[in-house]
């Protein structure tokens, strides 16, 4: 899920640009109760999604990115929306929103889904945890009016919808995530990936969950506004950890195949054009009861679909960024870049995009026009970057 980040191309703007967003939209951006933190750790704060939030510290986006892919990396992810609904039936109602399979759920368990509209476009993605008296919801930061609109509208009167803007939220991620948080909550290391628990750190209860979105093993930690920053700087003294910005967190979940919701999958796209199919359970397949479901069960039923979300890989060094052209070998347009930049544990560049189906197997060559010029790059499977997630056998 997502949640949304700047593209990579964002980190390499100069700091009289970076000035000049500050200047024009900094009266009308929020603060995360991470704010001063992030000044006093030279953190280059940009707008995004009506906040101010760091695109990078003093480090720089190659070695941060470097760093959470060798040991653990520590980022503010506050500006996302965290909703609980309450009351019976909540995970019963959930699910005539989204095609995820909700009623099943254990308690303590995640599960990524979406919202959809009536044809079959994705709203938002978005992480749904059954807790023992209720759901707890991530939202991306960019949607969460919107999205907390549309539970409204359709919430039944015996439910509660419940914004919490009262915490803060973070991920730890990286190879040594675990190892650095089992040291304030000793059974988070045995967490399996998508689980939820509640533990205190440094006496503060906390909601930790085992996601993430850069591919990498980790965990998000919900946190009372009020205690975020001293909860920040007890991870930040572990020598493993490093405060990471939004521009690797962007490069990081790039290399991991993961969408930016507003770019790689939007209200145009459904599910399966986007290549999410594997999230939507046996059981909705079967009874389907979402919004848009006859139109999202016959793409899955009969691959009707024109376009379809893609790895690229560009020959060479030249990155294709976001709004690039995919052209076939007669110049036609075939498709679109919506996510591209260079990949540093990749090595080179990276790409995502729709293409029209015909052209989607892997190893399909096609060609970019970059720069005014047409570039050889090749369809390719994701992740670009093997994923790390913790899963017990």
């Amino acid at each position: 899920m997502t949640e949304g980040a700047p593209m990579v191309r964002v980190c390499v703007l100069t700091v009289l640009t970076l000035e000049q967003m500050m200047s024009e939209q900094d009266r009308n951006s929020l603060k995360t109760p991470l704010y001063s933190l992030h000044e006093e750790l030279g953190g280059k704060m940009v707008p995004f999604a009506n906040y101010l939030m760091p695109v990078q510290y003093p480090l720089g986006v190659m070695a941060e990115h470097k760093h959470t892919r060798e040991h653990a990396g520590l980022f503010d992810v506050s500006h996302m929306g965290q909703v609980v609904i309450t009351g019976d039936g909540a995970d019963v109602w959930l699910e005539t929103l989204v095609p995820g399979n909700i009623i099943d759920l254990k308690p303590g368990r995640i599960r990524y889904t979406m919202f959809t509209n009536e044809d079959g476009g994705i709203l938002d993605d978005l992480m749904i945890t059954k807790r023992d008296n209720d759901m707890f919801m991530v939202v991306n930061a960019a949607c969460k009016e919107q999205d907390i609109a549309h539970m409204r509208a359709h919430l039944p009167d015996h439910l509660k919808l419940n914004e919490l803007t009262d915490r803060a939220l973070i991920a730890l991620q990286g190879p040594m995530a675990a190892t650095v948080i089992s040291r304030f909550v000793s059974e988070a290391k045995e967490q399996n990936f998508m689980s939820y628990l509640e533990a205190k750190i440094d006496g503060v209860t906390c909601f930790i969950s085992r996601c993430g979105y850069t591919g990498e093993d980790g965990h998000e930690i919900s946190i009372p506004a009020d205690r975020a920053e001293d909860i920040c700087r007890l991870l930040l003294s572990e020598p493993e950890v490093e405060v990471i910005g939004l521009g690797a967190r962007d490069s990081l979940r790039l290399e991991a195949g993961l969408c930016l919701y507003g770019h790689d999958i939007t209200v145009k796209t459904t599910p399966i054009e986007g290549a999410l199919e594997w999230s939507i359970g046996k059981r909705r397949r079967e009874q389907g009861g979402f919004p848009g479901a006859d139109k999202i069960l016959d793409q899955i039923a009969n691959k009707n679909i024109k376009k379809r979300r893609v790895g690229i890989l560009p020959d060479g060094r030249a990155p294709a960024r976001e709004g690039t052209q995919v052209l076939d070998a007669r110049d036609n347009v075939i498709g679109e870049i919506t996510s591209g930049g260079f990949g540093p544990t990749f090595g080179g560049p990276i790409a995502m995009g729709y293409i029209k189906t015909e052209f989607s197997e892997k190893g399909t060559k096609v060609f970019l026009a970059v720069r005014k010029k047409k570039l050889e790059a090749r369809v390719d499977i994701m992740p670009f970057v093997p994923q790390q997630y913790f899963r017990k056998h």
